[in-house]
């Protein structure tokens, strides 16, 4: 829908301008007029030529999806009709592309469409597991209260998330870094004491030697390097896009020392606090097992959850295909399926999921304290080893003098 700019006076003599979105011109002058402007000019707004590049437009983060659902449920609450209320939210959202999806949003619900069908039409912006919870909200009669779990739920995840990537950061930082200055070192350093070493005629020791090799090595055939490492990550991305080669990795990961108990710990608690929400929202246990299983971002995750929803479908109980895929701890197991027994399954994931975010918690601290002193010894065994072969020459000469 097209906006237009206005300027004009009010009642009082005051200028004012604004802006107005309408179908067409006279419609949006009307709607200037019903806000007691005296003779207003009017124009449509100048479009911005990178308005239809979507690379150049603000990306929707969770952060605003949170704001936007929590709004959304006071709102509700308050009594306020539903198209009132994302009318509202899309006036006020500071983010150009998110206001464009709530305009649409609005528009498909005021044209007789549910919420949840109207959000399933921008996956990128609410994933099925948001909108089949909108939809149990929507049946049930109790979307505000549907808003507010999942609004705690985003939180939580995104919280989980944070933990997980400062974990990560300091260790890849560290390790990037060092890459950089062992290559600056190979490149530009080392040529300079291998012109000074040949001068002297004497054979080099061979730490000495190697470095000096390993500096050739890396000067000469850089570019072929680059180029290797570039086809080895397009192969690495292909291979993971297969469904045996993201088993694979998946596979590997989860029994990776520390880290592999790290992931471990985030399925459990990812997938029990994502069925958990589900399951206290009114969605039925197979739908819901769907859902998690596409958002589980593990393959074997993956795998032993539709696993489990086939095992419900032909009359089983959920604990036991849990535990013969060997990924989910003996006492998740057994939570569950006394959860399952005394038919309070959904308080008893809630529980395992609040448990578990206190073990990741610990996983990650202990993480961060192991790889700390780790990268010190790798990092300092890098450099300083470059460095004492390099200096291993002068210091024969000096014993000699």
């Amino acid at each position: 829908m097209p906006v237009y700019v206005w300027k004009g006076k009010n009642s009082l003599g005051e200028r004012r301008k604004g802006e107005v979105e309408a179908p067409d011109k006279a419609a949006a002058l009307a709607q200037v007029k019903r806000l007691r402007i005296i003779d207003p000019t009017i124009k449509e707004k100048p479009k911005d030529l990178l308005a239809g590049v979507s690379f150049f437009q603000p990306k929707v983060t969770g952060k605003d999806v949170v704001i936007f659902t929590r709004q959304l449920s006071t709102m509700i609450d308050a009594g306020l009709p539903l198209v009132q209320a994302l009318e509202i939210l899309e006036k006020q959202q500071a983010n150009a592309t998110f206001r464009k999806v709530l305009n649409s949003i609005r528009t498909d619900v005021e044209a007789g469409a549910t919420l949840a069908d109207a959000m399933r039409k921008h996956p990128k912006v609410f994933d099925n597991l948001f909108t089949n919870m909108i939809e149990a909200g929507e049946t049930g009669g109790i979307l505000d209260t549907i808003l507010s779990r999942l609004a705690v739920f985003m939180e939580k995840a995104m919280a989980l998330s944070k933990k997980i990537k400062g974990a990560m950061t300091y260790p890849t930082i560290c390790l990037s870094l060092s890459i950089i200055i062992l290559a600056v070192i190979l490149i530009f350093v080392i040529p300079v004491f291998a012109e000074m070493f040949t001068s002297f005629g004497k054979a080099l020791p061979l730490p000495t030697q190697i470095v000096i090799n390993l500096s050739n090595f890396v000067k000469g055939y850089i570019v072929y390097i680059i180029i290797a490492l570039i086809i080895f990550v397009y192969a690495f991305k292909k291979f993971y896009s297969t469904e045996t080669g993201r088993l694979a990795v998946d596979r590997g990961l989860l029994i990776c020392p520390l880290v592999g108990e790290l992931l471990r710990k985030v399925a459990v608690s990812k997938f029990t606090r994502t069925l958990g929400t589900m399951l206290h929202s009114g969605v039925p246990i197979l739908e819901a097992l769907q859902v998690v299983a596409r958002t589980a971002n593990n393959k074997v995750i993956e795998r032993a959850v539709f696993r489990v929803g086939d095992s419900i479908a032909e009359g089983r109980p959920i604990a036991e295909p849990l535990e013969e895929s060997g990924v989910f701890p003996n006492m998740v197991v057994q939570m569950i399926s006394v959860g399952e027994s005394v038919g309070a399954l959904d308080t008893m994931l809630d529980k395992i999921a609040d448990f578990y975010d206190e073990e990741v918690d610990q996983a990650v601290e202990n993480i961060t304290s192991a790889i700390e002193p780790l990268m010190m010894v790798v990092l300092g065994g890098m450099i300083g080893g470059v460095v004492i072969a390099m200096y291993l020459p002068i210091f024969q000469i000096a014993s000699l003098v």
